[in-house]
């Protein structure tokens, strides 16, 4: 890899821990809902000006819905419900213990015996992080946030039926079809005044959070992202993935004097290890097709 190319990794990891604190503070404003549809409104605005790519309608909502909108907006909920932002940077990127075992049901991909490690060892992290629920956010907020690496990895594998199309005007598409539908449940939920109002009188911080995770780590983060994969195997881009969560848990700590106790640490540590494990595994094998 390049050492331009390296350092835009790096960066791209960067921006995207930030971004779990710039929810954070962004959700002092608005709901989840609210938040997260201007996050995909303002991602959205370069499709004015490239077109649709060629893929059909349905698999681009079925891939905005998963990758997207379920996604942040799991996310969003779980933070605005009190789960820590270090934590959930963590279980957000245990999306590849997700997308590995999908993997395997829907195209019969093997995991290999170290990915299969991998997957125990992320599967008791997880267990060891259920086992702190209750202390500081309820086992509810919990729940809704575990469909956040579930929506992501569904979307991961519906993905790969959009190889070939142009990433930028891609993503640009899903924030689209994800903000629409978004902003129509921010209406219905919180109702039509208070959605304006949040809009007309949010604070400069809140403008400049909806900025940082709308236009800098959905829109311009992701197509870096997708320049990466597109450049280079996605064995030297993927792990670049894993420093999300430290970054993550150590801007949190910083701006919100998150602290961590034992077993929530560990299992966190854990999780980080186990996913360290899968995507430095080699390739899962195909299954053979039966008669």
């Amino acid at each position: 890899m390049k050492p331009a190319d390296f350092l835009i990794a790096v960066l791209v990891a960067i921006i995207w821990g930030l971004a779990f604190v710039a929810s954070r503070i962004a959700l002092d404003e608005f709901s989840p809902e609210l938040m997260t549809a201007m996050r995909f409104i303002i991602a959205a605005v370069p499709c004015l000006f490239v077109r649709k790519p060629k893929i059909s309608w349905s698999l681009l909502i079925a891939i905005s819905f998963t990758l997207f909108l379920g996604q942040f907006l799991a996310q969003a909920y779980g933070i605005a419900h009190g789960v820590p932002v270090g934590l959930t940077s963590v279980v957000v990127q245990s999306q590849a213990l997700f997308t590995i075992g999908f993997a395997a049901i829907a195209f019969g991909e093997r995991p290999t015996p170290m990915q299969a490690l991998g997957i125990g060892i992320a599967a008791a992290g997880l267990l060891m992080i259920c086992g702190t629920v209750g202390y500081d956010f309820s086992a509810g907020a919990f729940a809704v946030l575990m469909i956040s690496p579930i929506c992501f990895a569904v979307g991961n594998l519906l993905l790969r039926g959009a190889r070939g199309v142009p990433m930028f005007d891609l993503f640009a598409w899903l924030c689209l079809t994800s903000a629409v539908p978004l902003f129509a449940l921010a209406l219905v939920v919180n109702g039509p005044a208070p959605t304006w109002q949040s809009l007309i009188h949010m604070s400069l911080t809140g403008l400049i959070c909806l900025l940082v995770i709308g236009a800098i780590s959905t829109s311009i983060a992701y197509w870096l992202w997708g320049r990466l994969l597109r450049d280079y195997p996605a064995a030297q881009v993927v792990p670049f993935a894993l420093l999300v969560p430290f970054v993550g848990s150590a801007a949190s700590s910083i701006v919100f004097g998150e602290r961590f106790g034992p077993l929530r640490l560990a299992g966190m540590l854990t999780v980080i290890g186990g996913i360290a494990v899968m995507v430095l595994a080699r390739r899962p094998q195909t299954l053979p097709k039966t008669a």
